[in-house]
């Protein structure tokens, strides 16, 4: 936190705040101090503002005891912080008592009979207390922060040697023991690091988690059958190349992970992000418009230096084979033509020059918005066509015949067409691995190129992985646990796909200027994979009539999904824990309006049967995060909340029984959609009935003088409440915030089959 708000005042901590949970615990301090640090201006005030003031630095002073109390039993559960710590409360606590000492304004108050008395006479001193709170409270909630660190690196480890044990197993019996142990220990890791990344205020490093995070969750699902493979066909090459290659991958994300919360620089850090087409676009037109300003701000010579580096990496487009011949001159042409209003540009400038001109002149301004707009145009066709190549990709790979013929081949034993199938299927994979360079040069942002490069690398490992597991079926033709495997491979490409999808759609939005659309919960359980009711039942689309009944439900929903954001978005705390939940539940519902158009991620009656079960989960989440906010209101307003709160509590349940019920036949399949999108809207009304009336209350209290808030929302993150995990406990049973929980959870009962597999 190099400085604060207070004033003209830098309270400098020598310590750096890089999670939002830090942060906004601080705000309300921050806010008390300046009122403190104001009022010193006038040095006679009236008895209502004395008492203000009082009030104000007595209640600094009662939460910093509180907020160091928790601090102290920190220490006492951390050996190794406990002298750092111990010093950090003490700085706190003598901070606080200063404060109080002045602000108490009884004894000047009782000695002045006139109504206005001076206060304040120890400006130095109150500056002094302020810096050492700050300081003092910074450093606490630093080393409190080390500790969930620690917990992930710990979680970290434990998963490390396990997965040692897991690799070195010879027999099914000692698998399913080990995968058992090494399953929790996964979920426990999946909530520590999906806490985290939902911390980080470095939209770098949340794109970095998240990647390596999905990478986790695909793997733990490869692993068990990769694993389950080669013990079936232990002498089978092809089985242990591809459980080898999962047992690296799944290393390789666990360090990036710990990479990222301890901001170690690991051999993968400097190819992270590769400069764009992008980014050269960008820093060439600022290079451009900033000679309005100041005409000596660079030489001809570094603009032209900068104009052949953007050039030279519109190659990646003109190179590659897939790019047509008519894209391709329409490329080159536009490099000719922004060379030819670059160069009248540089006469311009050096007429300019030569006559001593302050400012840019009129020719030169006509010379800079042409090159400005041939920038543009560039920027413009390369996006087209990198777009327009990903989508057509989509469009031919949404069939996934590739994966079909393996599937085929190698049920066969036809290990000829397997060859042949695996040859398609990696020209696909050169193409996707290709799409996805050239998206990343137009992304727009950080993070997303931090995600073109994960989907990259993606297509790159998966591809050759289907190819040897279809080998191995292809090798024992027979083996119900080879088929699994192929399956498992498969679904992870399609998932890939589907994520690429959601890449394209966001890409679109930056470069539309749509910054606040919906965002993926890559969070929560993928739709349609691994749901427990994929055994039992049908998955059907819906037909052309059933699509027109729908309508009016699906608008409905879609209004209520685009209200919902509108409310989410007028609270000053986006990660305030209702916020995200409620943003996960728009985001679910616009997927449930898409399905019933006929569009979107949820392609079968099963995929959203199993979206509204999520949603529901999710909706339970958002329950828990209203009972913990309803906390610390009055019992007047706390009554009325949780009357509604009661109302979504049914609402969910209900929701999640009839997702979870199974049924036969269209004429009941298409009730339990109608169903399950009718309770969707309800739900999400009781929703919006909520958001605004919180959103009043927060501020309200945020407003009111109770600085630092409760201890527990900054402790909560290493060791919740009891009260706090009880009414977890009363909403839900399940936590959807780990990396594919639910289905990892579904595979590890699904174990005591693997015998008689």
């Amino acid at each position: 936190m190099a400085s604060s708000p207070c004033g003209n005042t830098n309270f400098d901590s020598g310590l750096e705040i890089k999670t939002r949970s830090v942060e906004q615990t601080l705000i309300p301090l921050v806010s008390q101090i300046t009122t403190l640090i104001n009022h010193k201006d006038k040095p006679k005030k009236s008895e209502r503002t004395l008492a203000a003031i009082h009030r104000v630095g007595q209640a600094v002073n009662v939460a910093v005891g509180r907020f160091v109390a928790v601090g102290e039993a920190i220490a006492s559960e951390n050996q190794e912080l406990k002298d750092e710590m111990g010093q950090a409360c003490f700085e706190a606590r003598r901070a606080g008592d200063a404060i109080a000492q002045l602000t108490d304004v009884g004894s000047a108050m009782q000695s002045q009979s006139d109504s206005q008395v001076s206060v304040f006479s120890d400006r130095t001193g109150m500056v002094k207390a302020a810096r050492l709170l700050l300081s003092s409270v910074t450093k606490v909630l630093v080393l409190a922060d080390r500790i969930v660190i620690k917990q992930i690196i710990t979680s970290r480890n434990k998963v490390l040697v396990t997965l040692d044990k897991l690799e070195r197993v010879s027999t099914f019996q000692e698998f399913v023991q080990i995968f058992s142990q090494f399953g929790n220990e996964m979920v426990e890791f999946a909530h520590l690091t999906g806490d985290r990344q939902n911390d980080l205020k470095d939209e770098k490093k949340k794109a970095r988690m998240a990647a390596a995070r999905a990478v986790l969750e695909k793997c733990t699902m490869m692993l068990l059958t990769a694993s389950k493979t080669c013990l079936r066909h232990p002498d089978c090459e092809s089985a242990r190349i591809n459980k080898d290659a999962v047992f690296h991958r799944m290393r390789c994300a666990l360090e990036q992970v710990i990479e990222i919360v301890t901001e170690a620089r690991g051999c993968g850090e400097s190819k992270v992000l590769p400069t764009s087409i992008y980014n050269s676009i960008k820093d060439f037109k600022s290079c451009v418009e900033c000679l309005r300003e100041n005409l000596y701000s660079l030489t001809p010579q570094d603009m032209a230096s900068q104009l052949e580096s953007l050039v030279e990496r519109t190659e990646d487009f003109t190179d590659s084979a897939y790019t047509s011949h008519e894209q391709r001159q329409a490329i080159l042409g536009l490099c000719q033509l922004l060379r030819q209003d670059t160069q009248q540009l540089v006469h311009a400038w050096a007429e300019a020059q030569s006559g001593h001109a302050k400012e840019a002149t009129e020719e030169m301004e006509v010379a800079v918005l042409k090159t400005c707009q041939s920038i543009s145009d560039l920027r413009r066709k390369l996006h087209k066509v990198a777009v327009g190549r990903a989508s057509d990709l989509l469009k031919v790979h949404g069939e996934h015949l590739p994966l079909r013929a393996l599937k085929a081949a190698g049920a066969e034993g036809n290990l000829e067409a397997v060859a042949e199938s695996s040859r398609t299927l990696t020209e696909q994979k050169d193409q996707l691995v290709e799409t996805c360079r050239l998206l990343c040069h137009i992304s727009g942002t950080e993070p997303l190129e931090i995600t073109c490069i994960h989907a990259e690398e993606t297509f790159l490992v998966i591809g050759p992985q289907i190819i040897s597991a279809a080998q191995t079926l292809a090798l024992h033709p027979s083996s119900k646990i080879a088929k699994e495997n192929l399956e498992v491979f498969c679904e992870a490409w399609e998932s890939q796909l589907c994520d690429m999808a959601l890449l394209l759609k966001e890409i679109n939005d930056v470069f539309e200027g749509r910054r606040d659309d919906k965002r993926p919960y890559l969070s929560l359980p993928r739709p349609g994979k691994h749901s427990v009711n994929l055994k039992t039942a049908k998955a059907v689309k819906l037909d052309a009539e059933e699509q027109t009944s729908m309508a009016k439900l699906g608008l409905e929903l879609r209004l209520l999904s685009s209200d919902v954001d509108s409310e989410v978005e007028k609270w000053e705390e986006q990660e305030h824990g209702i916020v995200r939940h409620s943003q996960s539940l728009a985001s679910m519902a616009y997927s449930m309006y898409l399905f019933t158009r006929g569009e979107g991620l949820l392609k079968t009656t099963l995929d959203l049967f199993h979206q509204a079960e999520v949603l529901s989960e999710e909706g339970l989440q958002l329950c828990s995060s209203f009972r913990t906010f309803s906390s610390q209101l009055v019992d007047e307003e706390k009554s009325a909340l949780m009357t509604q709160m009661e109302k979504l509590v049914t609402l969910c349940q209900q929701l999640q029984m009839g997702a979870r019920t199974p049924v036969q036949g269209k004429t009941a399949t298409f009730q339990k959609v109608d169903s399950s999108i009718q309770m969707s809207r309800n739900l999400m009304t009781v929703v919006l009935s909520l958001l605004p009336v919180c959103n009043k209350l927060n501020k309200k209290y945020k407003s009111e003088p109770t600085s630092l808030g409760s201890p527990q929302d900054w402790r909560e993150r290493q060791d919740a409440s009891p009260s706090v995990k009880d009414d977890e406990a009363s909403v839900s049973s399940k936590n959807t915030n780990g990396f594919g929980v639910k289905s990892m959870e579904q595979h590890m009962a699904a174990l005591n089959l693997l015998e008689s597999k």
